[in-house]
Order: structure tokens, then sequence, then C-alpha cells
């Protein structure tokens, strides 16, 4: 029999195991805590120029854009969301898996599925567009992406809470219900806090009020907040599994 560097129960170990839950956290909590690093150094230490507007009517808080747009904040963002979007992109394609398996013969929903993964899959690329390209470097490419991710975002969560109120519909399981309940919750409120955005964003590019960049800067927050907290009810979806990086089985020679 041929022997191997180390015995065949190490080797069938698996490298690395993970409780889901834990997974989701960490997973949310980079964007979270970048986020919030960046927004502190903006208004500690570049309060003049990431609250400047063009119209030169005083602001009190920085967009986003502006608050990952300058240095340090640009690299703290770019880090955290580039070691952020591999999980991302797994835990779209492991959701994907989910539906396939409760949705076998269901063929409207199999194909509500498939639309979701490519919403989700679009929404992580459009992020990582306007990540790395500021707006203060190249804006129509930062702009599309912004669109890119607010668009697919809110589709994505419009498609997960109808096949989340399918699966409530048919299965009993608690965590599930609450699964359905805090996403439609966290959808509606991202909706209108998207609304209230873009009207702040077109009253003060049409009337240049005082504070009401402000308001537009606390709206797109909300936006991002409640869009990780809705991706964080994966903490319910799958809290009972694993992730596992393992060596593939190999066959026995002799």
């Amino acid at each position: 029999m041929l022997q191997g560097p180390y015995g065949s129960l190490d080797r069938d170990r698996p490298l690395i195991r993970l409780p889901f839950t834990s997974f989701a956290v960490g997973t949310v909590l980079l964007p979270l805590t970048g986020l919030i690093a960046c927004l502190f150094i903006s208004l500690v230490y570049h309060f003049e120029d990431s609250t400047y507007t063009h119209c030169h009517v005083s602001n009190y808080l920085p967009s986003i854009s502006a608050a990952i747009s300058r240095v340090p904040e640009r690299y703290i963002w770019r880090c955290c969301v580039g070691l952020h979007s591999a999980p991302r992109y797994l835990v779209s394609v492991a959701y994907f898996s989910f539906y396939r398996g409760r949705f076998s013969k269901r063929l409207p929903e199999l194909l509500l599925s498939g639309l979701a993964l490519l919403c989700s899959l679009a929404e992580n690329t459009g992020l990582l567009l306007l990540t790395y390209v500021s707006s203060t470097e190249t804006y129509s490419v930062h702009k599309n992406g912004f669109v890119v991710f607010i668009g697919s975002s809110l589709l994505h969560m419009l498609i997960t809470c109808r096949l989340w109120q399918v699966i409530r519909r048919h299965y009993v399981n608690p965590e599930e219900v609450t699964s359905f309940r805090w996403k439609l919750r966290l959808f509606l409120f991202n909706v209108g806090c998207c609304l209230a955005a873009a009207y702040f964003f077109r009253r003060h590019n049409k009337f240049c009020e005082t504070g009401v960049y402000t308001l537009f800067a606390l709206c797109e927050y909300l936006v991002v907040f409640s869009n990780m907290a809705f991706h964080m009810t994966a903490f319910w979806d799958f809290g009972s599994k694993e992730v596992i990086v393992a060596t593939p089985p190999e066959d026995k020679r002799y």
C-alpha cells in the first residue's frame, strides 16, 4: 500500500470547520466596521473636504462616497469590502442550493431562485465596482456601480421575501418564520430609506438648502445598514450548518 506523508485520519480531517453563525457575523462585521471607521475618520480629520457641497451650503455629514474616497479611508474600505466579497459570493451559491432543495418541484420558485442568485452576484459585483473606483477618480464608473448595487439589491430582497413567503406557507419552523418576518421588515425599511434618500438628493440639487444633503447622507447610511442587516438574516437560515474546508477524498491504492 502506498504511504502518504501523514495518516489517513489526519488527511481526511477538515482543515477548517466554522459554525455558519460565526461565518455570517464575521462577513457582515467587515463592511460594517470598515464603514463606521471611514465615517469617523472623515468627520474627525477630513470634515471640510468630506462635507463639501457644490452649492457651498452648510452640511454636517459626509455621503458614503465622500467618506470612502480619501486616504486612509479609501484603503480601509477597500480592504474590508475585498475581504468580505468572497464569503458573500459563497453565501449566494449556498442560498441557491438551499432553494433548489426546497423548490425542486415548483418551477416558478426555481426560476425566481436563479434570478435571486444573479441579483445577489450583481449586487456584490456592483459593490466591488463602486468601492474600487471612487467618485473622485472616475465618477461615471462609480455611479454605474452604485446604480447596479442599489437596483440588484432591491430586486434581490424583493425576490427573497417572495421565496420565503412560500417557505413559510409550507414549512413550520420557528426560525424560518422569524427570518421571513425580519426580511420583510428590513426590505420595507430599505425601500423607504431609498425613496427618502432620492428625495433629499433631488431636493438638494434643485434648491441647495442648508442641511438637506445631511439628511440624504443619513438616509444613505440607513440604506446600507439595513442592507447589511438583511444579509445577516442568514444567521437564522443556516444556523445549524457549518462551513468546512477539507481535502477531497482519495481512492486507496493497493
